[in-house]
């Protein structure tokens, strides 16, 4: 090899280390200590969401946020050590964040949505609710989806960015609910006896809420019977268990009143055999 490409490679070398050789030894100080000190405060963070008990969800969506941000800045930062200008980062981030939101534009819409239930719950893990149809438990909410555990052991997973979208009908954010009874029975029976009977019956349950009242009333009259309905309230967290009991006591009152509740009837009118044989045949 010439030795003369040699010295000129070894100039060139000399002059790039001197040139270039302490910004790059102070960016990499700083990288250095910028990872360090970001590990350092993402865990203060956490530690400060696990004394505060921040939800789960939202305090891996904000780690996560953060994390991203630091490095983005600590990127920025070494590159300007380097030299590299503020335009072309700003030229690269855009293209990267063109191309990403391009491929992405549905797990987009997902992360919106799933920022907005984080910021406004309109449902939390544990809740029952009813979401596009689907009645359950929300088993998990992450920043992308959403699963409801229903109770026939079935889990439903569906994107924050419909979720955040539809209609939410959330049974657990209030501290009491009611149990509506729904009851037919025949014009017949005395509508006072009947507020009698079914009243003070559902008033012997142990988990009724005492403010609230229990009430027994005519909601319309159909075409065959009285269609009624009983009334109580209890602790949201019990509901089912007393709606099964006051059926199951309201039914046992009835029988031993030897009431019953009434069937869809419908009377159907037959012209007179006798008199139809009579007429004369058409013709």
């Amino acid at each position: 090899m010439d030795g003369s490409f040699l010295t000129h490679l070894g100039t060139k070398l000399d002059g790039f280390f001197y040139n270039f050789g302490p910004a790059l030894i102070k960016a990499v100080i700083i990288f250095t200590v910028g990872v360090f000190l970001i590990q350092l405060l993402m865990h203060f963070i956490s530690r400060l969401f696990e004394k505060y008990k921040v939800e789960l969800s939202l305090k891996s969506f904000i780690e996560s946020l953060s994390t991203f941000l630091l490095y983005g800045i600590l990127i920025f930062i070494v590159g300007r050590i380097l030299g590299i200008k503020g335009s072309t980062f700003l030229a690269i981030f855009g293209a990267i964040g063109l191309a990403i939101g391009l491929a992405l534009q549905g797990s987009l819409e997902n992360f919106a949505g799933g920022v907005l239930i984080l910021m406004f719950k309109p449902f939390q893990v544990g809740d029952k609710v009813i979401i596009n149809g689907v009645f359950g438990v929300v088993h998990e909410i992450n920043i992308l989806y959403t699963r409801i555990r229903t109770y026939d052991g079935k889990i439903f997973t569906m994107p924050n960015g419909k979720v955040s979208n539809s209609d939410v009908e959330n049974r657990s954010i209030l501290p009491y609910r009611r149990v509506q009874i729904s009851l037919n029975f025949s014009f017949d029976e005395d509508i006072d006896e009947l507020r009698e009977i079914i009243t003070s019956t559902m008033e012997k349950h142990p988990k009724l809420v005492d403010q609230k009242p229990v009430q027994f009333w005519v909601r319309e009259m159909g075409d065959y019977c009285m269609k009624t309905s009983a009334r109580c309230w209890t602790k949201t967290e019990g509901f089912w268990r007393v709606y099964w009991d006051q059926i199951e006591a309201i039914k046992k009152a009835l029988e031993a009143n030897n009431i019953e509740l009434t069937i869809p009837k419908r009377e159907i009118h037959q012209p007179d055999l006798q008199e139809k044989s009579s007429k004369e045949p058409f013709e």
